[in-house]
């Protein structure tokens, strides 16, 4: 186990004042550097991970191997987030009734566990206006130790730098519910196309892109640096979306 002096003292005294934790773990860089963090300062902690259609396999895999690389126990929940009418309708507030769906799931399972409490990585620089989710969170009295003690994005991936965390420099991921337009009811068949597509990008060497559904097209949006790239290996990218999308669209404006 690294040695917890990658831990910010405000941290260490949550956990102090918290020694039995469930986390609600996404293999994204803050529930991985929170993961870390509560094992480092000798919390009893069990990291449960929500397996849905809205999670890519890729994303599950990298929350095994980072609970793995820490020795943490995991627990995989497997939920069917389309079973929930307000979820499946994808309307404006999708992310609201997602959370609450996903989070009173991972509550029951944590407290199967005999865990009473549960916190999240919402950080200090998550913008609560544009996060719908963080109202469940409030109402299911989810723990957001990041963000209480003041901890942003930066100082998770400096610190997850050090603790030897390789999730550190991990772009930033958003649900394959974010690729559909709100108002668009979601189906299966919708996110095994995206997460497909987007795979089949990764593969080809791009990063921290979008594969959005626009009418039934890919609309795929690059960082800036990578625009240039997108459209030299075009026919690249549309013989392997093909399998996936008929037509393939690029969106000039940066993601």
């Amino acid at each position: 186990m690294a040695q917890s002096i990658f831990v910010p003292e405000a941290l260490r005294d949550f956990f102090r004042d918290h020694p039995r934790m469930a986390l609600a773990f996404s293999g994204g860089v803050d529930s991985a550097y929170l993961l870390y963090a509560a094992l480092a300062c000798g919390c009893d902690v069990r990291a449960f991970y929500a397996q849905s259609a809205f999670q890519p396999e890729f994303e599950r895999r990298d929350a095994l191997r980072l609970a793995e690389q820490l020795n943490a126990p995991m627990t995989v929940v497997p939920l069917d987030v389309l079973a929930f009418d307000d979820v499946r309708a994808n309307p404006e507030n999708r992310c609201y009734h997602c959370k609450r769906a996903i989070f009173t799931a991972l509550l029951e399972a944590a407290r199967a566990a005999g865990y009473d409490a549960i916190m999240d990585g919402t950080n200090a620089t998550d913008d609560a206006g544009d996060r719908p989710g963080m109202r469940a969170l409030a109402e299911l009295e989810v723990f957001s130790p990041l963000r209480l003690c003041g901890i942003g994005k930066p100082q998770v991936r400096e610190h997850s730098r050090q603790a030897g965390l390789f999730t550190w420099d991990k772009p930033a991921y958003a649900c394959l519910a974010t690729r559909v337009p709100a108002g668009t009811p979601i189906t299966g068949d919708m996110l095994a196309r995206v997460e497909g597509a987007e795979s089949a990008l990764f593969a080809l060497g791009f990063t921290d892109f979008r594969a959005r559904l626009f009418h039934g097209a890919a609309r795929l949006q690059f960082p800036a640096e990578q625009l240039p790239l997108a459209v030299e290996h075009r026919e690249a990218i549309r013989k392997a979306l093909a399998p996936f999308f008929d037509v393939v669209l690029l969106d000039l404006k940066e993601r």
